[in-house]
């Protein structure tokens, strides 16, 4: 039954995925123990994301969080109609390139500024 799926515990929770918060006031996407995070800042008026940082402490590396922590960004980026600049070297080098349909996403800075 689909219900079961729904459970809040039981042998699977060892293995599901971790619950990615979303923690305003602070302006981060965190795991709910919030050891590993994602920090952004809003800007243009609340038009754009700029994702900062990520961080996942050595003891949770290679479980995925750090994806997971910017999958939560992009979707919040775009249920919110904003763009997104990738600052975070994680979030540019490793994350987009795994992910290029969230490129998308990618703010542009408006280039007749320089003419």
């Amino acid at each position: 039954m689909a219900a079961a799926a729904e459970g809040g515990g039981g042998a699977r929770s060892a293995s599901e995925a971790p619950k990615i918060v979303w923690n305003q006031s602070q302006q981060r996407f965190e795991t709910e123990d919030r050891k590993a995070y994602l920090e952004y800042v809003i800007r243009d008026g609340g038009q754009v994301m700029d994702i900062i940082h990520t961080f996942v402490p050595p003891s949770k590396r290679g479980l995925g969080l750090a994806s997971l922590l910017c999958v939560a960004a992009f979707d919040h980026a775009k249920s919110h109609s904003m763009s997104v600049i990738p600052t975070c070297t994680y979030v540019s080098d490793t994350f987009l390139p795994r992910n290029p349909s969230l490129k998308a996403l990618l703010h542009v800075e408006d280039i007749k500024s320089s003419i």
